[in-house]
């Protein structure tokens, strides 16, 4: 049994909590000094306002904003066996482990962890299996180099609001097209969901699939020549490049104090 404690009940902190309640193997502990926020989580774990008491587990999840991380370090008093995961968007390793004795391993996870289909990047200097099993149990994740974690950020981290986005809009077309808000939703969404799940299992490429789903003279065709005729690739890909831009700000604000 492997105890965790999570350091923040906030969007993110609530979506490892669900997610790992759902897992064998983990005691789970909750902190936070908001009562609210303990009690949107107190179904799916035990909670406390005693950061003593939360910094007693094998691994210490800190998912709190990065302008609160240094508040968080300060308080927290770990040993040398512990580990401390860290997913404050721009704080480096170095930052945080010059404020700790744990190991301490730096996770950009995202908000699909509720549901185990999180996609994580992580940075350690040797593999923490205690961390490993938890990301298996939470979704897929990669391991990178320290240096590529505010590309991460913007893919994985950020990602999940930009494919929202992409989601709403093909909603939003088909009911143009007749189909009702609540039809359009699944379709739209369960059309991600299964265009995913095919791009992590198929063995061909994403322009491979594309051509499979294309059939000449058909109705994709039709479509794609918009889309290949427009700026979408280039507007994500600068959605990409801002969320990068501003995880680098992050992290020279932090070093900066």
């Amino acid at each position: 049994m492997t105890t965790v404690s999570v350091i923040g009940c906030g969007n993110m902190g609530s979506a490892l909590i669900k997610g790992l309640s759902e897992c064998d193997g983990y005691e789970i502990l909750a902190y936070d000094l908001d009562p609210d926020a303990l009690e949107s989580v107190d179904a799916y774990c035990s909670t406390t306002t005693d950061l003593t008491e939360a910094a007693a587990a094998d691994v210490v999840v800190a998912a709190v904003k990065p302008k609160h991380i240094d508040d968080v370090l300060d308080s927290l008093e770990l040993e040398a066996e512990q580990t401390l995961v860290t997913i404050a968007a721009g704080i480096t390793t170095d930052y945080v482990a010059e404020r700790t004795d744990a190991t301490v391993v730096r996770v950009m996870p995202n908000l699909a962890a509720e549901t185990g289909d999180m996609a994580a990047a992580v940075a350690w200097e040797e593999v923490d299996e205690d961390v490993r099993a938890m990301l298996d149990d939470l979704g897929k994740f990669v391991e990178i180099d320290e240096e590529l974690m505010d590309a991460a950020t913007a893919l994985n981290g950020s990602g999940p609001a930009f494919v929202f986005y992409l989601l709403e809009a093909m909603k939003e077309g088909a009911i143009e097209e007749g189909l009702g808000p609540e039809q359009a939703e699944v379709l739209a969404a369960q059309t991600f969901k299964g265009a995913a799940e095919t791009v992590l299992t198929s063995e061909r490429s994403v322009d491979e699939l594309i051509d499979a789903v294309c059939s000449p003279n058909g109705t994709t065709i039709e479509g794609m020549e918009v889309l290949w005729d427009s700026d979408a690739d280039a507007a994500v890909g600068d959605a990409l490049a801002a969320a990068t831009e501003r995880s680098k700000e992050l992290a020279e604000d932090a070093t900066d104090e």
